[in-house]
């Protein structure tokens, strides 16, 4: 039992909210879809589907989170590939979600609770 309620933790605090580890990434420099996931199996050791990804891009452009630019309009440069960019609510919401965790963790790691 224990290994599974901590399986489903990890699930929730990684795939279902990729959002989070997208605007960190990003807050960095402007990504692509394939760079995104790279990116996140490099730093955080999880390995999310390219699917999934463009699906959250997709859902974080619809909430202003994220803007998405093109690069190479041009026939000198065949990689038109979209980037994306953090935008400043995108920023707010990233500071807001990583406040709600912060006090969360303070509270389940409370030294001076019940101890069974």
């Amino acid at each position: 039992m224990r290994k599974m309620a901590y399986n489903r933790l990890v699930e929730k605090l990684t795939k279902e909210n990729l959002w989070l580890y997208i605007i960190y990434l990003l807050k960095k420099k402007p990504m692509y879809g394939y760079e995104i996931v790279k990116h996140i199996r490099e730093k955080f050791n999880f390995s999310p589907a390219l699917i999934p990804i463009y699906v959250v891009l997709y859902k974080m452009e619809r909430e202003k989170l994220i803007r998405r630019v093109k690069n190479g309009d041009s026939f000198q440069n065949l990689s038109r590939r979209n980037y994306y960019i953090v935008t400043k609510k995108g920023l707010e919401i990233f500071n807001k979600g990583l406040e709600f965790i912060r006090q969360t963790y303070e509270k389940l790691a409370d030294k001076n609770a019940y101890k069974a």
